[in-house]
């Protein structure tokens, strides 16, 4: 019950921010979408960046915060969650490419005697399918509790510590034989480039990734740091597996995330990367080949996944390449296409907090496709 009184008060709140949102931009679908994951699906805020050869339009919707009516800032800094993923995947392609790893050695070669469990042996997981989600690595999120939010809300978690969690429990299924998506796979992609580099992964990301692609808004926070820097909207979440309380998770500790999800953007920089990464920027074109060699990935009808990217068909025709990224407070979706379109979009709680989840999510993608689309 408390759960529908939560909702009433977004809508009530935020009824009119919308409104008053829409009056003063351009009526578009892109706004009109915003308007709705707002209105309808009941999240607090949503932001959008659009852009294309020609320029770019950065909307938002909603408020910035549940408790009072607060404008949302424009191309707002948020968590970026598993985006991260396709910045680590950048990485280990760029040290295939120097001829620093091998795509298809085992990770036994660069992390020995690390990968052991039930039905689990290094020697026989590729790095490749570390990235392409194929190792039947278990998911170490399922075992550390992040269900209960506010139990961890403010937890520090060591790398190792999530590799445990993982490892002590079976595999699976074998190496190869069907997709899975498992934060396992990136947390062991970190300690790779930690192991080659010599040098801390987020310093990696960092100088090979975020500064070549000229982002100016993409961090990652450094050890303690629970903020969120800059102009942001407030994110929430539900604090337990029960449903019946929302918190506010703007300020949290994300080192569960790590190399699988610790980064903190903007829709804008989200969207720009994925740019930069299509046109060639962070890539020699045989190790971008290989990022787009796709499997299915069944989370959606037609998705599929290549090395930290999905590819996403458009109702209009066509596919985009991004990622996207759920962590507690915040969900990002958008991508990339051929032609220089490129979409970031976020909204400031994970489907479900207010609402139908499965109706939210869609609704996410819907308002992703109708920006690439209009």
């Amino acid at each position: 019950m408390r759960k529908g009184v939560a909702i009433l008060t977004v809508a009530g709140l935020l009824g009119t921010v919308t409104t008053a949102a829409a009056a003063a931009d351009t009526k578009s679908p892109v706004q009109d979408s915003l308007n709705a994951l707002v209105s309808q699906e009941k999240f607090p805020a949503a932001l959008a960046w659009v852009g294309d050869r020609g320029g770019s339009t950065s909307l938002v919707a909603g408020s910035a915060r549940l408790d009072r009516r607060v404008p949302v800032p424009r191309d707002g800094r948020v968590r970026a969650g598993s985006n991260t993923k396709t910045f680590t995947a950048v990485v280990v392609l760029q040290l295939v490419a120097e001829g620093r790893v091998e795509l298809d050695a085992p990770i036994e070669k660069y992390l020995p005697g690390l990968v052991r469990g039930e039905g689990i042996d290094g020697h026989a997981i590729t790095v490749r399918q570390l990235l392409q989600h194929t190792s039947g690595l278990p998911n170490y999120t399922a075992y550390i509790g992040v269900e209960n939010f506010e139990d961890v809300q403010h937890e520090f978690f060591q790398p190792h510590d999530l590799l445990a969690a993982a490892l002590a429990h079976p595999a699976e299924f074998a190496p190869g034989t069907k997709w899975e998506y498992s934060n396992t796979n990136y947390l062991l992609a970190g300690l790779l480039i930690e192991r080659v580099t010599g040098r801390p992964v987020q310093e990696q990301i960092t100088h090979r990734v975020i500064e070549k692609a000229g982002l100016r808004d993409t961090y990652w926070p450094q050890p303690g740091d629970q903020t969120i820097q800059g102009p942001h909207p407030h994110g929430y979440a539900l604090a337990n597996s029960t449903g019946t309380k929302v918190v506010d998770a703007t300020e949290m500790d994300p080192s569960w995330g790590g190399a699988a999800g610790q980064l903190i953007s903007t829709p804008s920089d989200l969207a720009r990367v994925d740019r930069a990464l299509l046109e060639g920027k962070l890539l020699p074109p045989a190790q971008l080949a290989e990022m787009r060699k796709t499997v299915d990935a069944p989370l959606f009808p037609g998705w599929q996944y290549g090395l930290g990217l999905f590819r996403v068909p458009l109702s209009c025709g066509g596919v985009y390449w991004g990622h996207g990224g759920d962590i507690d407070g915040y969900e990002t979706r958008g991508g990339a296409t051929e032609d220089g379109r490129s979409v970031g979009l976020a909204v400031t709680a994970l489907p479900g907090t207010f609402g139908d989840p499965e109706k939210a999510a869609k609704a996410v993608l819907s308002a992703v496709d109708t920006a690439f689309c209009s």
